[in-house]
């Protein structure tokens, strides 16, 4: 149906405005996209371009994206709590305002803090277990004391996984992923 509807628009020659929550309606039927957030214009473009590198939570979100905000740093980014999440920055100046984004699917949950080579390794509280397709997506919140910025942030894990680690809402778990799953650009 949605390959029908981009025919028919373009065989026409006409312009069509479509509203959706859905990134894969975005992708198939638009050409550029307009993301609106409170009644507000907060990012617009070519429609892979603003989906692959969004700016704002709300753009991270329907994406399926976790994105944290803050200003470019040697190494990554720095949040406004002073957290560095180290990431490849793509050459960003330092004190640049940036956001950090990488898939859920990026991101290990542990029970214990892990040791080894991830750079990002995040403290969280479990706020919600939500089926995904065939994985579960664990929803972080701020740990007591934590950085506020983890609210949201999610890790799709296996069933596996799931049965093995046990979460709950409200458990203390890990967060970690590695800087090279880290893309770091520009909040412009």
């Amino acid at each position: 149906m949605r390959a029908l509807l981009r025919r028919v628009v373009r065989a026409a020659g006409q312009t069509a405005v479509l509203v959706t929550h859905s990134a894969l309606d975005a992708l198939v039927l638009a050409d550029r996209v307009v993301v609106l957030t409170a009644g507000r214009v907060v990012e617009r473009g070519p429609t892979r371009d603003v989906l692959s590198r969004p700016r704002s939570p709300f753009t991270a979100r329907i994406a399926g994206l976790d994105l944290v905000p803050g200003t470019a740093c040697p190494g990554g980014l720095r949040t406004a709590d002073g957290t560095v999440v180290a990431g490849r920055d793509g050459g960003l100046v330092d004190g640049e305002p940036a956001v950090a984004v990488f898939p859920p699917s990026a991101v290990a949950v542990f029970a214990q803090r892990p040791h080894g080579s991830p750079r990002n390794v995040l403290p969280v509280q479990v706020a919600a277990i939500e089926p995904h397709g065939d994985v579960v997506r664990l929803r972080a919140a701020a740990v007591p004391g934590g950085p506020g910025w983890v609210e949201g942030l999610a890790a799709d894990v296996t069933p596996a996984a799931v049965a093995e680690l046990a979460p709950e809402p409200g458990a203390r778990m890990w967060f970690a992923v590695k800087a090279t799953e880290v893309a770091i650009h520009a909040a412009r």
